[in-house]
């Protein structure tokens, strides 16, 4: 399967005729095609064009009727597989790394659940490292607080994982992708970490160039901390196909990509003719329109298409109000421009560029249609939460700008307490939840600790290079830099390393605030704990 460049996105020609029907296999009864006809297909280009779910047209297209037939063969497979304690748990990790598995949240939910409502029986009797490590993964990835000590029987008498299982390459990979659902105070996750790690490296001379590259691909993006349908083309193009199912699985993600391309194509498409309606400067979007989209992805539900573009417009004012007064505004420009957000008054205003009044009315209208989508859809009023979202970001850029004019120096703990609210993840992130349909009459206070992790990762990270990130024009800082300044005889390596180990830090608060039992709705759970995923691609690190 080749997947599309997603820079390619935006240079697609909407007019084009349909690509001919993508190639089909089997139906339920038999898988009959198998695997090797899948084998030499899987790199074959495949992409085709589905009418948008709000198209209104009366009817569905073959590939539409094929995608469907083959989404009910799935579901009918994993009813006929649930009880089967140890293919579900394969069928249902190939899902996921195949980035299908929203389609099938219900049915492995319960699935899960029963295997949740007896995991005292099936860890005991897993003696193998790999059915234990998914095991625990699969289970921990849901929300299951199962405890940590389940991988003490892998543990010798030094308390050192057996060295029997170095050369375990299934086991050490499965263990690996489990390590990193720790919290904080696991020892034994810290240490299946390292060993899994240590482990794998010291294997790969001696495997083939196929295994070399999954296992590769397992230590630089384990699968929890990874969005899963950016890391499905390797996962196609490196696994084995040793059952018949992996490749039905493959033929359906290899549909679904298909689809969802399509539906990205529209909403990108609807998200340019915004912009251009808008009547802002060119320059102050730096041909970042695709960026702002991306970030979208966290809410991969196809259903959500309105709810995608509504956040990406919002993004988008948050990276110009970046833009503006990193680059173009003086200082006093800057004050003045934030007050009149903070006061949510134009003519607060006045005095300024005409581009910068232009931008607050279009963020104050673009806010209102949000919250007046909100209202229509689930029938309450949001305006306060989303002026209150805007107001925090403001301030924290203007104690930012303050610092930048004056000269003086946060601490480092200063510096990313603000950091985290002007990375706009808070901003982005509460929309979110309001966008989603989650009621925020009483508060929002449940999510600020989720919130705070993500935006903390994600500062942190893009302070760790500031080189491999975009340079601005404009002031730029990082933790790294003041944590030095502040720690006499403490190396700028000192520092990055600290900077790593926040990072998993805030993994591991992250991987608790989604253990149950939480008041935090699961949608939104993982709409950050995809954002948080994403980071590292966004901002480009290896």
């Amino acid at each position: 399967m080749s997947f599309l460049p997603l820079n390619t996105l935006l240079r697609l020609n909407y007019a084009q005729p349909p690509p001919p029907p993508p190639p089909t296999i089997s139906s339920h009864a038999s898988f009959s095609k198998g695997a090797d006809a899948l084998h030499r297909r899987r790199c074959t280009p495949f992409h085709f064009r589905c009418q948008s779910m709000n198209s209104g047209k009366i009817g569905k297209d073959e590939p539409e009727v094929k995608y469907e037939e083959k989404m009910e063969e799935v579901r009918n497979f994993l009813y006929q597989i649930q009880e089967d304690d140890l293919q579900v748990l394969h069928v249902i990790n190939a899902i996921q790394h195949l980035g299908i598995d929203h389609h099938f949240q219900d049915q492995i939910g319960s699935i899960l659940q029963r295997q949740y409502n007896k995991f005292g029986i099936l860890f005991r009797d897993n003696k193998e490292l790999f059915e234990t490590s998914i095991l625990f993964r699969l289970l921990r990835q849901d929300g299951y607080h199962i405890p940590s000590d389940v991988f003490t029987k892998f543990i010798n008498d030094k308390g050192k994982f057996k060295e029997e299982l170095s050369k375990d390459i299934k086991g050490l990979m499965a263990l690996h992708e489990a390590s990193h659902l720790s919290i904080q105070g696991e020892d034994i996750l810290d240490e299946a970490e390292k060993f899994s790690r240590n482990s794998l490296i010291t294997n790969m001379a001696c495997l083939d160039d196929r295994k070399a590259i999954i296992v590769q691909s397992t230590l630089q993006n384990p699968y929890h901390k990874s969005f899963s349908r950016l890391k499905a083309k390797t996962f196609i193009e490196n696994m084995r196909f040793e059952n018949e199912w992996e490749a039905s699985l493959v033929n359906l993600a290899t549909m679904d990509y298909g689809i969802t391309q399509s539906l990205q194509q529209e909403e990108i498409f609807q998200v340019l003719q915004w912009w251009k309606g808008l009547g802002l400067m060119n320059e102050l979007a730096k041909k970042q329109q695709l960026k702002w989209y991306i970030w979208t992805f966290a809410l991969p539900d196809p259903s959500r298409s309105k709810e995608r573009v509504e956040i990406t417009k919002l993004i988008s004012l948050v990276y110009l109000i970046d833009n503006i007064i990193d680059v173009y505004a003086t200082f006093d420009q800057t004050i003045q421009f934030l007050d009149a957000i903070c006061r949510w008054e134009i003519s607060v205003a006045e005095g300024l560029p005409n581009y910068m009044k232009r931008c607050l009315v279009v963020l104050f209208d673009t806010t209102n249609d949000i919250s007046n989508f909100i209202f229509n859809k689930y029938g309450w009023n949001s305006i306060d939460h989303l002026k209150k979202a805007w107001k925090s970001l403001c301030g924290a850029y203007i104690t930012e700008a303050k610092w930048f004019a004056t000269g003086n120096c946060p601490t480092a703990d200063e510096y990313l307490k603000i950091g985290i609210i002007t990375t706009g993840v808070p901003m982005a992130l509460i929309a979110s939840f309001l966008v989603l349909g989650h009621d925020a009459s009483n508060g929002t206070t449940d999510i600020e600790e989720m919130i705070t992790s993500v935006g903390a990762i994600l500062r942190l990270l893009d302070d760790l290079d500031a080189t491999q990130g975009e340079k601005q024009d404009g002031n730029d800082a990082s933790y790294v830099e003041y944590y030095v300044k502040e720690n006499h005889g403490v190396s700028l390596s000192d520092g990055k390393q600290r900077v790593i180990n926040m990072v998993s830090e805030q993994w591991k608060l992250l991987n608790k605030q989604c253990l149950s039992p939480t008041p935090i709705p699961t949608s939104f759970r993982k709409a950050c704990l995809n954002v948080a995923r994403m980071v590292p691609m966004m901002y480009n690190y290896s």
